[in-house]
């Protein structure tokens, strides 16, 4: 194992160019993590999409249905308030 001040003594021998080089392969690799952020936070706004739109489309089908099952009981309620009214006028 190095000690940090075999390191430095190391580091204080490269010259100029070489830590220019360095400097320019690191403004790709930081773009690249960029991108790779940018990426990532594409597929978790595309999931939490696709999840919202899921939850719009359940409450929509579920009103759907809510809609026709209270047509259907208005329906049905109409007729038997009218068998109540004939039974009860042919009772008299």
């Amino acid at each position: 194992m190095t000690s940090f001040m075999q390191w430095s003594h190391k580091l204080a021998g490269t010259g100029r160019n070489k830590w220019a080089w360095l400097g320019l392969a690191a403004v790709p690799a930081i773009r690249l993590y960029y991108v790779q952020e940018m990426i990532a936070a594409l597929m978790i706004f595309s999931v939490l999409f696709v999840i919202g739109a899921m939850l719009v489309l359940i409450i929509f089908l579920l009103d759907r249905a809510s809609e026709r099952a209270m047509m259907w009981a208005e329906a049905s309620v109409a007729r038997l308030v009218h068998r109540g009214r004939t039974a009860r006028y042919a009772n008299i």
